[in-house]
């Protein structure tokens, strides 16, 4: 049955954790991508660090898929889920969560890993690219069953003032085989996180590889990337594989990953004690595993896609990172999910299934969004 979407009165009220102590549980439990993601070995991380310092187990769920992360999460089987970003496609009720049995999902996020790699499109430097508005005509990978990576290649495109029409669509059946399909000349350009291991390959083959700036400064080229992917995040990329052809840092894109996302039924002291203890142990995770370095403290993000914890903000404002601007932003990111509950609310008793369901729902939404001067964003 769908999860209860708790109005966002009770949610204010909510009672935040005591801010000077850390509460945690002797056993926790999240999900988190497959057992060889590097999302997982920074679980592993935190773990050992979570055991020493706080005598709490941590047991990490792996999950092969967006649905497969999200499922132990909105039954109750998990604390929190370190997923990646179809994580905002289930609080948005789209995509793969445009379904009767998942809709809109009230999501909290706790503390993220901002790091200083990028996501970006990697290009086979032979294709004569050096922005994205060059992509025009190229080869571009489209991956079956993976609307994260697909949507995140649309916003780069837009960004580049593109389409999937003004490219030509190369579709491959999984993200290992779009890498290879660069690797061996049927794509000129796939999505990848800059650091991305498998893409020293292309960029020691005869086709070499190289990666687009996006100008920080092209405020027409973020609205059109942002108006299809809000969580495009405008980031200088230190961190890169290595004989890529970048010079230095450069103004690329990231976004967090893992984000850490709980419901409203994980306990406030849970909440609060694993803020604090992440945001004041970064020394004790920092080496622990690999990319480590966006955990720090500076480098969190509180103004992004998901509402924060109320007693995550009850740490953020102890540790004197919570801004007025932050608290009015997160009161918007509130109404918004009480906006799509109160459309999902609509939906219910419908006779719809399938396909069917998902295309009225879509339309449900859009009107709600719409009344409530909201953007779409998906349609």
């Amino acid at each position: 049955m769908k999860r209860l979407l708790l109005p966002l009165a009770m949610i204010a009220a909510a009672s935040t954790a005591a801010a000077e102590q850390v509460n945690l549980p002797s056993d926790l439990s999240w999900t988190a991508f497959g057992t060889t993601s590097s999302g997982y070995a920074q679980s592993v991380g935190i773990g050992q660090m979570l055991d020493a310092q706080h005598d709490t187990s941590l047991r990490i769920i792996p999950g092969e898929n967006d649905v497969a992360r999200m499922i132990p999460l909105k039954n109750g089987q998990s604390d929190i889920c370190a997923c990646g970003i179809a994580s905002y496609f289930a609080q948005e009720g789209v995509m793969m969560f445009a379904d009767s049995d998942w809709g809109p999902q009230r999501l909290y996020t706790l503390f993220n890993n901002v790091g200083t790699n990028g996501q970006t499109a990697a290009i086979a430097a032979d294709a004569g690219v050096e922005s994205i508005a060059d992509l025009r005509g190229k080869r571009v990978t489209w991956i079956k069953g993976s609307p994260a990576n697909n949507t995140n290649m649309t916003a780069l495109l837009a960004f580049g003032g593109l389409t999937w029409d003004d490219v030509e669509r190369v579709e491959v059946p999984g993200w290992r085989q779009s890498i290879e399909a660069v690797l061996n000349g049927q794509s000129d350009a796939s999505w990848a996180s800059t650091l991305t291991g498998s893409l020293s390959r292309i960029a020691a083959s005869p086709r070499g590889l190289m990666f687009p700036e996006l100008p920080h400064g092209d405020a027409e080229g973020w609205a059109r990337a942002q108006g299809i992917a809000p969580w495009f995040a405008p980031t200088i990329v230190e961190s890169y594989v290595e004989d890529s052809g970048v010079d230095g840092p450069y103004q690329g894109m990231n976004y967090p990953y893992p984000l850490f996302v709980a419901t409203p039924n994980i306990p406030d002291d849970t909440a609060y004690g694993l803020t604090k203890a992440i945001m004041e142990n970064y020394d004790a995770i920092k080496d622990a595993g690999p990319s480590m370095n966006g955990y720090a403290a500076d480098r969190q993000i509180l103004s992004y896609i998901f509402p924060v914890h109320p007693a995550a903000i009850a740490y953020y404002k102890e540790a004197g990172l919570w801004t007025d601007e932050d608290q009015a932003h997160n009161d918007g990111l509130l109404k918004r999910q009480d906006v799509l509950a109160g459309a999902w609310e609509q939906m219910q008793g419908s006779d719809l299934d399938g396909e069917a369901f998902a295309a009225e729902w879509i339309k449900v939404r859009a009107a709600a969004l719409n009344e409530a001067g909201l953007p779409i964003i998906f349609n």
